[in-house]
């Protein structure tokens, strides 16, 4: 598009419906160490040449000195493009000399001998007590935001804005684009979002979007909210084996291919174990699997899937492990879709959903995750199981509170039952969508060929409570 130009982020690119506009002032806020100056950097290297060069001016918040030496630790700073296609100019000494009226002028001066098409001022901000009678500012804004609308040149003003500020502060009633950055802390994590709150002459991604800071920059990570889609889409008409041999046992003609299963279950019930036969079989089929983990690393996943004469060390089979400790739910979701598109994954065994809730910054956030998730699984035809642990170990009443059983295409409930001291395991098949299915509380054992039923007996004595939950 010739009217935007590229922020140096293809994701942010695509929050801000294709790039930043051009030849408009742009203001980017949020506190200190939110990345503002990064972004700016980021933004001039990404399109600044000899012939369309860019003009990063500091004021008095931080010593040019500064902004160069930690911009150099950035990978896409390019030390040869300073002084070819990137000048940087420091105004502090101006602006404490000669107060606004030399800022203006100094910038006048500096646009007609570079003729830049970027123009970064950091921070702007910094400039308001320099202002001194009232209304000074306002005048200054005025002639410096005329100046700027009559030479063609995007300009950014970074500044460290609160959000209550953007009513009151006349800076962004003149800007074209409004982008906050800042720290999100829920209980002992602490994350970044990103929000476009004004865009002249386009649309934008609404919401929060979380980003990341690296010595890449900004990494942007666009809010996955997928809207319902009605168009029709190819459904590979074919039922497959589950690969799990009690679960198959108990089906009719195997699972829809591309279709989602909640597996729900208390602690050392079997559920990893039921996943590990999942993704097996599309394995031993020759097809390519993704175990997208945060209970077991591959070490122990190994060691579990060697006593059943698996390996999770195929060629067929990748697995994404990650710490729920630190987890950044928004990055988890896009790399697991990379990974899906680029190995053709015809299975996903997604261990744990509970740990992936944990770390989302909210419950609706976590809903947006599934949805979009289980959604873009089925389009791509790819069959998706992911196991989620209960706090009951007998007679449970609910599976989640998120509603992942109403999005999940098949529900599968894992249970404990007691019998005189002898504690054993059994499977409800809850629900399959568009097929059938044996219904009944069956018991099972995990044998050296895996899971297998036990030859169907009275359940009588099943314990009192312990009947359907609610789903």
């Amino acid at each position: 598009m010739n009217d935007r130009t590229t922020s140096g982020s293809d994701p942010l690119d695509v929050v801000l419906g294709g790039g930043l506009p051009r030849n408009a002032i742009i203001v980017v806020m949020g506190a200190p160490g939110d990345g503002k100056t990064i972004f700016a950097q980021q933004w001039v290297f990404a399109n600044a040449t000899p012939e369309r060069p860019a003009l990063y001016l500091s004021t008095v918040s931080e010593p040019l000195e500064k902004i160069l030496r930690y911009g150099q630790m950035l990978s896409f700073f390019d030390p040869a493009a300073v002084g070819r296609s990137v000048w940087y100019e420091d105004l502090g000494g101006t602006l404490r000399d000669h107060g606004l009226p030399g800022v203006l002028k100094r910038v006048r001066d500096l646009i007609l001998v570079k003729q830049p098409a970027m123009i970064v001022i950091d921070s702007f901000k910094a400039m308001h007590p320099y202002a001194g009678r009232s209304g000074a500012f306002r005048a200054f804004l005025h002639d410096l935001a005329g100046m700027l609308s009559a030479y063609p040149a995007t300009s950014m003003w970074v500044g460290e804005y609160l959000e209550d500020e953007i009513q009151r502060s006349p800076e962004f009633a003149v800007a074209d684009a409004i982008i906050a950055l800042k720290s999100v802390h829920a209980a002992e994590r602490t994350s970044r979002a990103l929000q476009v709150h004004k865009l002249r002459g386009g649309g934008f991604l609404a919401g929060t979007h979380s980003y990341r800071l690296s010595e890449d920059g900004l990494t942007v990570y666009p809010r996955l909210a997928d809207p319902a889609d009605a168009r029709d889409y190819d459904l590979r008409g074919e039922r497959v084996p589950s690969g799990i041999h009690a679960l198959d046992d108990m089906l009719e003609n195997g699972y829809w291919s591309g279709s989602s299963t909640l597996l729900a279950g208390p602690t050392g019930i079997g559920k990893t174990l039921m996943g590990l036969h999942f993704v097996s079989y599309a394995v031993g089929q020759g097809d390519a699997a993704i175990i997208a983990t945060m209970q077991e690393d591959p070490s122990q996943l190994e060691r579990t899937a060697s006593q059943f004469g698996w390996s999770v060390k195929s060629d067929h089979l990748k697995v994404m492990y990650r710490s729920p400790v630190d987890l950044n739910v928004d990055q988890w979701v896009y790399e697991l879709l990379d990974m899906i598109e680029t190995t053709g994954a015809s299975r996903v065994l997604l261990d744990s959903l509970a740990d992936l809730q944990a770390a989302a910054p909210d419950e609706m956030r976590f809903r947006e995750y599934l949805y979009s998730l289980l959604h873009r699984s089925s389009r791509q035809g790819t069959s998706l199981m992911m196991t989620y642990e209960l706090p009951e170990l007998f007679g449970v009443s609910k599976l989640s509170d998120v509603a992942a059983s109403h999005m999940a295409d098949n529900v599968v409930l894992l249970q404990y039952r007691g019998l005189t001291g002898l504690m054993s395991r059994t499977l409800t098949v809850l629900k399959t969508r568009a097929a059938n299915h044996r219904s009944g509380v069956r018991e099972f054992q995990i044998t050296d060929d895996g899971i297998m039923l036990v030859p169907a007996q009275s359940m009588n004595d099943f314990g009192a409570g312990q009947g359907t939950p609610q789903v």
